[in-house]
């Protein structure tokens, strides 16, 4: 008998590689799906339990061998840092130690053995004592990987056992159909050429007869035969370590998972909602303007060339100043005309002024003998002294500067002045602003209540509460100004710069008052608020709100009384992924 030759055994080869390729080449029946077996393995967290009361909810984490207790209370999700802890555990009573980060440790060896896990948590706090029943679930540990350095039989094992799945898990069919189809052509060809290759390939038909007559037409999720159809493949979860990290993560329902010790870093606050009727309110521009009785301009009355004064430093922004402080001189500008014409006129005061005091210097000697009467020495005394005081008058006005004076306390606000600088009549030199009184001038395009306050909010959202002073009559670009006071006005505050001011109307509405900083943006631009639905979950709702004052917002619909709605920490919610 002659060896089969090369070019039939290549072919028996390369049907078999065929063959064990089946299960990437073939179509994938109902029951199995091929495209999820690498899929990853979901966040593991650490065995946890929970419960609440009307006033508390009390979550218990184990880790490592130890059981930490955290307790908030249920309306606003503040920590209860002053409580007493009592846990009724398998291995007897436990009285948990008080940790630096407000929460409540003990040692529970016995949350390292799988199973559940009754605990009974006793909580004193503010005088009142309740109590908690929680079951803590612990998983069965998962199984040990094999290490990264296995040996080349194990190595091999595992091809073999990975190819012996393939074979179990593809459909056979198509390509069995075909494979034997291509291996009866060869057999039928060796026969047409002989007798003497009968008993190869009796061999090769044998071998594959035998591969394939076992699930040649039956697979996974199929009955061709009558038998029974196999279960569906389901992927069992691993089971999460006793010990693992808690990580901030959203479900695939669009919820939110946040661990108590994350809310705690997070500082994460809710309130719980509550019905009532409030004053619709009105959003306006406007813009901080100072006091008109606390704040002055300093300008010049004749013009002239600016000075520094006695210091020689002319006062700074932001330097405070007293009423009647002197700021800066203006020396007024003398033309050459209007010098010659002094100089002249100087000149006659002068002529005037000996001819007069040797007048007075003669009276003087003949009043005593009674040639000239004592009213005739006086006049001639008041006339002198007159033109002494014109001519000293003109040296004055060639030489005094104009004092410029501080008119009210306060800071320089505005400051143009530099030594040499001609300064026109009626230009502002300086402005002065007392930072405690300020006002805000807004503009109101409706009818609004007169005599109600107010509150302004700035562009980094700070608050300002403000006081009606009263609204002008007459338009301004179609629109009413209105005065307010800001009260308590901030240091850094400054003029001139834009507020949003929310002022009430006569119409009222019906609604939920939340801060604005509950309110969020989602991934489609619309307005979303976070719901407290479970210790450590957190649901978004989407809201339509409306302006209601500079702190708070009025919820028209999205969520209903009585639900704990974050108010903060809800911007930090939004981007957890």
């Amino acid at each position: 008998m002659r060896v089969p030759s090369a070019s039939a055994l290549r072919m028996v080869l390369l049907a078999l590689g065929l063959w064990a390729g089946a299960p990437t080449m073939s179509a994938a029946h109902e029951g199995h799906d091929h495209g999820n077996e690498a899929a990853a393995a979901p966040t593991a967290t650490a065995p946890r339990g929970a419960s609440s009361t009307d006033a508390l909810e009390l979550v218990a984490i184990a880790r490592n061998g130890r059981l930490v207790v955290f307790l908030d209370r249920v309306g606003t999700n503040e920590p209860v840092t002053d409580a007493v802890v009592q846990a009724e555990t398998p291995e007897g009573p436990v009285t948990a130690a008080p940790m630096p980060d407000g929460s409540y440790a003990l040692d529970a060896h016995w949350s390292l053995h799988p199973g559940e896990h009754e605990v009974l948590f006793t909580v004193t706090a503010s005088g009142a004592t309740d109590m908690f029943p929680v079951t803590l679930p612990v998983p069965e540990a998962p199984p040990a990987t094999p290490a990264s350095g296995a040996s080349a039989w194990a190595t091999g094992l595992a091809a073999a056992h990975d190819f012996q799945r393939h074979l179990k898990e593809a459909d056979p069919l198509p390509l069995a159909i075909g494979g034997i189809g291509f291996l009866l052509g060869i057999a039928v060809t060796l026969l047409m050429r002989g007798r003497r290759y009968l008993p190869a390939t009796a061999l090769v038909v044998l071998v594959v007869a035998l591969a394939f007559a076992p699930r040649a037409f039956a697979a996974d999720g199929h009955d061709h035969g009558g038998g029974k159809a196999s279960t569906p493949q389901t992927f069992q979860m691993a089971a999460p370590s006793p010990g693992g990290q808690d990580l901030a993560r959203r479900q695939p329902d669009g919820s939110i998972f946040v661990p108590k010790p994350t809310q705690r870093v997070l500082a994460v606050r809710t309130v719980v909602t509550a019905s009532d009727t409030l004053r619709r309110t009105v959003e306006l521009p406007g813009r901080i303007v100072p006091d008109p009785s606390a704040s002055g301009v300093v300008q010049s009355s004749v013009g002239g060339r600016l000075s520094p004064p006695e210091s020689g430093i002319f006062p700074r922004l932001g330097t405070r100043v007293r009423k009647g402080e002197v700021l800066a001189y203006v020396t007024p500008p003398v033309q050459a005309v209007d010098v010659s014409d002094m100089r002249q006129r100087q000149g006659e005061l002068d002529q005037q002024i000996a001819i007069l005091e040797r007048r007075v210097e003669r009276y003087r000697k003949l009043a005593p003998g009674g040639s000239v009467s004592q009213v005739q020495l006086e006049d001639a005394q008041a006339e002198l002294k007159g033109l002494a005081d014109r001519r000293a008058a003109l040296d004055t006005i060639r030489q005094q500067p104009e004092a410029l004076k501080a008119p009210v306390d306060g800071v320089i606000a505005e400051a143009t002045a530099v030594a040499g600088q001609m300064a026109s009549p009626g230009v502002q030199v300086f402005q002065i602003v007392d930072p405690g009184r300020l006002w805000v001038e807004a503009l109101s395009f409706d009818a609004l209540a007169g005599g109600q306050d107010a509150t302004a909010r700035l562009a980094d959202g700070r608050m300002l509460r403000l006081a009606y002073m009263g609204a002008g009559l007459a338009d301004r670009s179609q629109a009413v100004p209105m005065h307010f006071a800001v009260e308590g006005a901030p240091p850094e505050l400054r003029t001139g710069q834009f507020v949003s001011v929310l002022a009430a109307t006569d119409a009222q509405q019906k609604g939920l008052a939340l801060p604005r900083m509950s309110v969020v943006r989602g991934n489609n631009g619309q307005n979303i608020v976070y719901e407290h639905t479970a210790p450590e979950r957190f649901e978004p709702r989407e809201v339509r709100v409306e302006p209601l004052d500079a702190g708070q917002v009025l919820v028209v619909s999205g969520v209903v009384p009585g639900k704990r709605i974050v108010t903060q920490g809800a911007e930090l919610l939004n981007q957890v992924r």
